[in-house]
């Protein structure tokens, strides 16, 4: 046993850089979602602008999430509107970033509700799966006690990140419609693609498994995706799309990476929103 001991100890000593960093990631992974923030989260506190700077009225939202965590996020009234679409932005950023989109929604003669996650924005708290997905509940929550009495169907828009978010609220609750823009199956395939995450997934513990819990929602689905996204393979978005139950659509924008979906699509986004909302009856 003492010899034993003596060989671990020696090395120890001549591979000190591989034995010390093997220790810092055991480290980081005992220590509650060290990795997962590190590696999947990248929100940004300020908030940059309103959108009061494009002409457009609106509430401030705070919610209590189930473990107390307040969120902030905003709600961009249209009188008369039938639907309200609940965005859940992707992994980085905040609310603020999104007033183009905001804008493009609203078009479509539609409330619009935005939150920012834990973490994020001017909301409470620091970001984990389990907590995303309390703080969506948390903002359907918010919209089914304030504003049930304007008789809006729901649709959920989740962009990257949070189409799995929207996909886990989806799965929980009851919505009209869901709008899936390049998302993906699952944290582990997602994981596949990128390095050092790919190695460091399994120590997470993080799931985001959009894959099996697409299969239990029965609302319209549209599902949107660019076929050169350069950050979710567009195969994800297509395995998303074909594991969902009927009704259902697939959207491919030509030519559209990851960043630029909405500049390449266009007024064409627009339109097939216009026929989602249509076709399914809303």
């Amino acid at each position: 046993m003492l010899a034993r001991m003596k060989q671990a100890v020696r090395f120890g000593l001549r591979h000190w850089l591989l034995t010390s960093t093997v220790a810092g990631i055991i480290l980081l992974a005992m220590t509650t979602n060290v990795l997962e923030r590190m590696f999947i989260y990248f929100p940004e506190r300020a908030l940059e602008t309103d959108p009061s700077r494009i002409g457009l009225l609106y509430q401030d939202i705070h919610a209590t999430a189930q473990d107390g965590v307040v969120i902030h996020g905003w709600f961009i009234p249209r009188p008369g509107a039938p639907h309200t679409f609940l965005i859940l932005h992707g992994n980085a950023g905040n609310i603020s970033h999104r007033l183009g989109w905001i804008q493009m929604l609203r078009s479509l003669n539609a409330h619009i509700m935005i939150i920012d996650y834990r973490g994020y924005g001017r909301s409470e708290g620091k970001p984990f799966e389990q907590g995303l997905y309390l703080d969506a509940l948390a903002a359907y929550d918010w919209w089914r006690k304030e504003r049930a009495a304007d008789k809006s169907k729901i649709i959920l828009i989740g962009e990257s990140l949070g189409g799995a978010v929207a996909i886990d609220l989806a799965a929980r609750v009851p919505v009209d419609g869901i709008v899936l823009q390049s998302t993906f199956t699952s944290a582990r395939e997602m994981a596949k693609t990128m390095i050092p995450i790919g190695l460091l997934q399994p120590l997470m513990g993080i799931r985001f498994d959009s894959a099996a819990k697409i299969q239990m929602i029965r609302c319209p689905k549209l599902v949107i995706h660019g076929n050169r996204d350069d950050i979710v393979p567009f195969r994800l978005g297509r395995k998303l799309y074909e594991l969902a139950p009927p009704p259902k659509t697939f959207y491919e924008v030509q030519g559209a990476s990851h960043n630029d979906l909405l500049l390449i699509a266009g007024t064409e986004y627009l339109k097939q929103l216009q026929d989602f909302l249509s076709s399914s009856g809303m």
